[in-house]
């Protein structure tokens, strides 16, 4: 009954019917008892223990279709089912409803049984009573004694599962400083290996003319070191890999990918201008053409999300001797012409005309941690005109 509580109601309805169908049999087999007829009985009696089989999961529903059904079930005395699923009703509503519905629904069970036995004034009137007092007053008490057991048990499964929960937290915590521990130690083996190639190379380039054995050894050990650093590098991936992270391993994009952007950002539907000065992209560090490219990237993706369809862009990337400039600008689809043009630090930035986020929210802070990896500059705001602008500045030359 536990594993399938329905097949327990069910049975307990079929009891009921079954009682009241033996009663109505009897009856029927003695004239001084006037009965019904069977075709008002059967329908009775089955809609008296029909609501039963669905007191856990609409308890409310059957208890006071019960309390209904057993008006005429009572008055025309077809047996006892009435009186057993009042009983059974009071229970229920206590233990899956709670103690203000329960008082609610005894309320109304006394009302009702009251005018019954006014109305009906049977001779063993205090009888009566004094039995519906004492079954109901026990049903009460089993269903406080069920309903404190089932909050128990509520309460315990709650706690284990907030326990298993603060466990798997301190585990993924205790195993993100583990990484974090050994990422150190492979950053540091990985910055030796750099600096022992640098070394080597230093002395290659000053022996390769005078002893070239030696500057052949320089380039041996550069090789067999970078190739030790690259290992230490996929391994300090995979350290930092979050666990499930199935993602393939592919290059990521650079600077020069900008035209493939600004060709699926117009297949979306916002054109846009891409300009790009002479030798803007030439010889920037992996990092820094990787940065360049998010950024637009982010930029891009606020437009279409937020400027709408109608909103064109720019975006322009300049080569400044040892810093790329880059700006993105976008017109707002001729629905921000109102706004002061004056451009603001992403620090001193705080009421923008519209939100400035990408999926997750988090567009304009991963641009600005971008800009301030590399020791550039990020200012964002609204565009002279009109529309909005991203204008980063990033130095060509990191910082050794």
């Amino acid at each position: 009954m536990r594993a399938h509580p329905m097949a327990g109601d069910s049975f307990i309805a079929v009891a009921l019917l079954l009682t009241d169908l033996l009663f109505f049999v009897a009856a029927a087999e003695t004239p001084e008892v006037p009965m019904p007829p069977w075709y008002v009985v059967l329908p009775l009696d089955i809609a008296m223990v029909a609501p039963l089989v669905f007191r856990r999961k609409a308890t409310l529903w059957s208890a006071y279709l019960l309390l209904l059904i057993g008006i005429p079930h009572s008055a025309l005395e077809l047996g006892a089912a009435s009186a057993f699923a009042m009983m059974i009703s009071i229970y229920s509503v206590l233990v899956y409803v709670g103690r203000k519905q329960g008082l609610l629904y005894l309320l109304a069970t006394v009302v009702v049984s009251g005018l019954q036995l006014w109305i009906d004034t049977p001779e063993d009137v205090w009888i009566l009573a004094i039995i519906a007092l004492f079954s109901t007053a026990l049903c009460w008490t089993l269903g406080e004694f069920a309903g404190a057991r089932r909050a128990y048990h509520e309460e315990v499964e709650a706690r284990l599962h907030l326990l298993e929960t603060e466990r798997d937290q301190a585990t993924r915590i205790a195993v993100g400083e583990e990484r974090g521990r050994i990422a150190r130690e492979l950053h540091d083996v990985v910055a030796h290996a750099v600096s022992v190639m640098v070394v080597q190379a230093d002395g290659a380039s000053y022996a390769v003319d005078g002893n070239p054995e030696m500057a052949k050894r320089a380039l041996q050990t550069i090789s067999e070191t970078g190739r030790g650093a690259l290992a230490e590098l996929r391994r300090l991936l995979d350290v930092l890999r979050s666990d499930g992270d199935d993602e393939p391993r592919v290059p990521q994009p650079d600077a020069t990918a900008l035209t493939d952007l600004a060709d699926r950002i117009r297949q979306a539907g916002v054109p846009v201008t891409l300009a790009i000065g002479p030798e803007a992209l030439a010889g920037l560090p992996a990092g820094v053409s990787l940065g360049v490219y998010r950024i637009v990237q982010e930029s891009l993706t606020n437009t279409l999300k937020h400027a709408g369809q109608g909103a064109q862009a720019e975006v322009v990337v300049r080569r400044e001797a040892d810093v790329i400039d880059v700006k993105v600008t976008d017109d707002g689809a001729g629905r921000a012409k109102q706004l002061v043009p004056v451009a603001t630090k992403v620090a001193a930035h705080t009421a923008p005309p519209r939100k400035l986020t990408v999926p997750g929210g988090n567009g304009l802070i991963g641009m600005r941690e971008r800009a301030n990896v590399f020791g550039g500059t990020l200012e964002v705001g609204p565009a002279p005109g009109g529309g909005w602008q991203v204008h980063a500045r990033l130095p060509v030359r990191l910082a050794t």
